[in-house]
């Protein structure tokens, strides 16, 4: 009973913490707003200045959405990877997805030459580039799913999964060979990763696919601290192995899939967050560390992202760096701290 308040407290405290740093990252950029025309704008008031109007609407209300998104799924996946392989480097990237949307995205970038001047144009848009991305994700993942029906070895799957990687950053590496440096730029500056390039139809496309992954990975949870015990007594507990698998691998690919189709990959959060929250709340329990995790890599990536903004500047740093540069010193700090890894 003390623990489920302790818990609860936890999660009232973080929610606290992410809707301060939501405002904080709407109210820092290149363009200085008071706080008070920022609120007026969200909650519908109208507000003197127009520009300011457009900023706040258009671009960074959709932009801290996406942080949310992007930081909460990305982490969700790490966390269902990590459980499923029982292996601490796991992350959501780890079966191939992210290198089937990077090879949808070099085929359409590095490609489009062949077609040239205007069918080039057209190839080389923003839905295209998601579109892309979507295809190439879906691609490996149908191909782990094959596996995964075939094969019993879980660990045999996260193999298989890296050799797809291995694959396709071979053909994006013979692709970026023979192309151009315009092209190679285009392709590398994907590579960097943005929050900041989704409208509201293109959000709302995003989260439709993002609450269907939370919800398969919810759906989950009992799976998920099933397998905790580990594969043979899950067993004999009458757990569906393969079938557990299928959920959990259908859920991450969702999650990291889409997120990768419209903010490209992000490094760093799926593989820390899990641990981080892991460190603090101090349980394997997926009913306690699911939400925890949805908490604490929403408000990572948001103040990720506010730094990457270099406040009152007009230079965007690349939301990858900052996710490592910032994230990777706490991880390592917070295990130092503790000597050991809680799994």
């Amino acid at each position: 009973m003390q623990e489920t308040k302790t818990y609860k407290k936890q999660f009232v405290i973080l929610s606290l913490v992410l809707l301060v740093f939501f405002f904080a990252n709407i109210s820092l950029g290149s363009v200085s707003i008071p706080l008070k025309s920022i609120f007026g704008s969200i909650f519908g008031n109208n507000i003197e200045n127009n520009s300011w109007q457009y900023i706040i609407q258009d671009y960074r209300l959709p932009k801290a959405f996406t942080a949310i998104l992007v930081g909460s799924g990305l982490g969700i996946s790490g966390l269902l990877m990590q459980t499923l392989f029982k292996n601490p480097l796991a992350g959501p990237f780890v079966l191939g997805i992210s290198s089937g949307a990077s090879l949808g995205v070099a085929l359409v970038i590095m490609g489009a030459s062949t077609f040239g001047g205007f069918l080039s144009t057209i190839l080389v848009s923003q839905w295209s580039l998601v579109i892309a991305a979507s295809i190439g994700s879906f691609l490996v993942l149908l191909a782990v799913v094959m596996v995964s029906v075939r094969v019993r070895d879980t660990m045999a799957i996260l193999i298989i999964g890296l050799m797809f990687g291995s694959i396709t950053a071979a053909i994006v590496s013979v692709l970026s060979y023979f192309t151009s440096a315009e092209q190679l730029q285009q392709y590398i500056f994907w590579g960097f990763g943005s929050l900041g390039n989704l409208s509201w139809s293109e959000l709302g496309v995003l989260s439709l696919v993002y609450l269907i992954g939370l919800l398969i990975s919810i759906y989950a949870i009992k799976q998920l601290n099933t397998l905790l015990l580990g594969e043979n007594y899950a067993k004999s507990l009458g757990l569906d192995i393969k079938k557990s698998r299928l959920i959990i691998i259908v859920a991450t690919s969702l999650l990291a899939g889409t997120i990768t189709a419209f903010a490209g990959p992000i490094a760093f959060i799926g593989l820390a967050i899990p641990h981080l929250t892991r460190q603090v709340f101090k349980t394997s329990n997926h009913k306690v560390l699911l939400p925890a995790v949805f908490l604490y890599g929403a408000i990572v990536m948001l103040i990720c992202d506010s730094i990457a903004q270099l406040p009152m500047s007009d230079y965007t740093l690349p939301i990858n760096a900052i996710t490592s540069i910032v994230g990777a010193p706490v991880v390592i700090w917070l295990l130092i701290r503790q000597r050991k890894m809680m799994f």
